[in-house]
């Protein structure tokens, strides 16, 4: 049949663009090497913008301050919470001299923009050394502050880190969760690695503030609710300034979404932000995702045919070889090492997902951050 032909050929083209990207342009994270930089002591402002969490705060805020370095100070955001955050800050900071509380009320332009809150708090920072982190996470190491900041240079004003989830044993859902960051971060910190950076995650992000004020901070797409980090890093980052840092001491950790709903509304508003990607990293991605799904679906017809299916088993093989092997040292760099032998079936999962997810931000768009 002529359709078959057609798919067997398309086939083919879609598992060269699979091995492309999974045995050599991930495969850059793999092999990049982990060079030690001399320690330095600058002085630096992490970060944190907090709306309702009273209880993430009480949690994970000691984590931060029992950091082992010692020039710091902790830049508390309140997003105009209505909770108890406001006298959580307060609390930490009558412990702590090295806090500082900057309390955002709301105002019509900016109504519910974590960008605006963020601005305050950039703005207020004593440092010029700025490190970023959610209310939800905690350093997986006392050297967090230690690893990120030794990455500045002269040239290298922008540093990525990488955001884990926590494990929850016994659940697909949060295996799914961690998947799919987990991937989402092989190719973010593969790009970066190879000079094309292209997002972030504010969950573990570094730049200097002078950055910030040079790219006019978030002006370019404060209009958005979404996008204070990858949309930033889209617009500054370049292969001279930006950096990665993977060290497992530099990680931090987050609570996952307990729920598919709550996931799924947190991932509509990160993928919103794609479609204001720059045109070659939205072809990157496109091709990356166009490439996985026309390989599941048109293997799944050629087998089911069995239209040459010895060449089209062969091939599926091949490209899975590639892919559990890559994902698998990748998973070592980011410690991450109970993921690859689940990929087949967590990958199968997690493009359905993000077919829905496209098909629902093209219906209605997500409002706000929270």
């Amino acid at each position: 049949m002529i359709i078959l032909e057609i798919a067997f050929y398309v086939f083919i083209v879609t598992v060269g663009i699979q091995l492309v990207f999974y045995g050599i342009i991930f495969n850059s994270l793999p092999r990049h090497q982990s060079v030690t930089p001399h320690q330095k002591n600058i002085s630096v402002s992490v970060i944190i913008c907090a709306k309702n969490e009273a209880d993430n705060l009480r949690t994970f805020l000691p984590s931060i301050m029992a950091q082992a370095y010692s020039d710091f100070e902790v830049v508390l955001i309140n997003d105009n919470s209505k909770d108890d955050t406001l006298e959580v800050l307060e609390h930490f900071k009558e412990k702590h001299r090295n806090i500082k509380i900057v309390n955002v009320k709301p105002i019509e332009k900016f109504w519910g923009n974590k960008k605006y809150a963020l601005t305050l708090g950039i703005k207020a920072a004593t440092h010029n050394f700025l490190l970023f982190t959610d209310a939800d996470c905690k350093p997986r190491s006392r050297y967090w502050i230690q690893e990120m900041s030794s990455h500045f240079t002269n040239e290298k004003t922008i540093v990525l880190g990488y955001g884990a989830y926590e494990k929850v044993k016994g659940s697909f859902l949060n295996k799914l969760i961690r998947y799919e960051t987990f991937l989402t971060a092989i190719q973010y910190l593969s790009y970066a690695s190879l000079g094309q950076p292209y997002m972030a995650v504010g969950r573990n992000l570094a730049y200097r503030k002078e950055q910030f004020f040079e790219a006019n901070g978030f002006m370019q797409h404060m209009h958005l609710k979404s996008g204070d980090d990858d949309l930033f890093i889209n617009q500054t980052a370049t292969a001279s300034n930006t950096t990665i840092c993977i060290s497992k001491e530099s990680f931090t950790e987050s609570i996952p979404k307990q729920s598919i709903k709550d996931w799924t509304l947190q991932k509509r508003r990160h993928i919103s932000t794609a479609n204001y990607y720059k045109l070659r990293h939205k072809i990157f991605l496109a091709s990356f995702y166009c490439s996985q799904l026309l390989f599941w679906l048109l293997a799944i017809v050629l087998m089911s045919f069995m239209f040459q299916w010895k060449l089209v088993l062969s091939l599926i093989v091949l490209r899975f070889i590639i892919q559990l092997i890559n994902l698998f040292l990748a998973s070592k760099k980011l410690d991450e090492n109970d993921l690859p032998f689940l990929s087949p079936v967590l990958e199968l999962f997690l493009i359905a997902f993000q077919f829905f997810i496209f098909i629902k931000n093209m219906i209605s768009k997500p409002e706000y951050w929270k």
